[in-house]
């Protein structure tokens, strides 16, 4: 049995102060839920959560990181320097920094390779966009973001990936992939998995699927064979939605 992985990503929202109130909401409400949780604040926010965190089953995550430990490279955060804050996962290939900051497959792949060489989970993001949707690309989008996102890669390192299927067009427009269609790209993500590393670690693999999970289509989502958790955005920003979404049972 693949464990639930429901994890938040806050994006650009809160100071520290309302990270750090959202945070201790969240640690008390979600105590002793079996699936396992975590959320990405902003950069500037990651040291005050991660101190509330301590010591409770919600890991800390981080929304990005520089393809390099050290050096002159402006505005960048480097994989120690999460480490060093206390963050486990680090979450890569966004779609919003694949299409708004240009980040390309081989730039993706540099960060992977790196953030699991240093000792982080990395949540590998993988979809299309409507456009490739209408022109029945999906399989083919998929599948080239995943052979290029985890080249270099060994089977032993998988065990610290996990695969979100973000369908582009559902990202922050209330629009939801139905349960169908979802699990028919969850499906496909395995069999790839499958034809890179074997049947055996294709079963292993948690796949989260990202596109506008509530609390009123998250059960309908996970009770499908092929997805393992929600990578969540808007929701997780509030407690009246992000915990109904983490306790969700099958």
């Amino acid at each position: 049995m693949r464990t639930p992985f429901i994890a938040g990503n806050w994006k650009m929202h809160m100071d520290r102060a309302e990270a750090k109130a959202l945070a201790q909401a969240m640690k008390t409400e979600l105590a002793g839920v079996p699936h396992k949780l975590m959320v990405a604040p902003p950069f500037t926010a990651l040291e005050t959560v991660g101190a509330v965190l301590q010591g409770s089953n919600i890991l800390l995550g981080a929304q990005n990181m520089a393809p390099a430990t050290s050096g002159a490279h402006t505005g960048e955060i480097s994989p120690l320097m999460l480490k060093d804050l206390g963050v486990s996962v680090v979450i890569l290939g966004h779609s919003e920094r694949r299409h708004s900051y240009g980040e390309t497959d081989a730039l993706i792949n540099e960060k992977v390779r790196l953030a699991l060489q240093e000792g982080l989970e990395v949540i590998l993001c993988v979809g299309e966009t409507l456009e490739e949707r209408e022109a029945n690309r999906v399989n083919q989008v998929v599948e080239t973001q995943m052979k290029e996102g985890l080249k270099g890669v060994t089977a032993d390192q998988l065990e610290n990936v996990t695969i979100a299927y973000e369908p582009v067009w559902a990202i922050g427009t209330g629009k939801t992939a139905t349960p169908d269609d979802a699990d028919a790209v969850h499906t496909t993500v395995r069999e790839i998995v499958a034809d890179l590393y074997g049947a055996g670690e294709a079963d292993k693999m948690v796949i989260q699927y990202g596109g506008s999970v509530k609390p009123d289509n998250v059960k309908g989502l996970m009770g499908r064979d092929n997805i393992d958790g929600a990578l969540v955005g808007g929701a997780s920003l509030k407690t009246e939605t992000f915990v109904p979404i983490a306790q969700f049972d099958r």
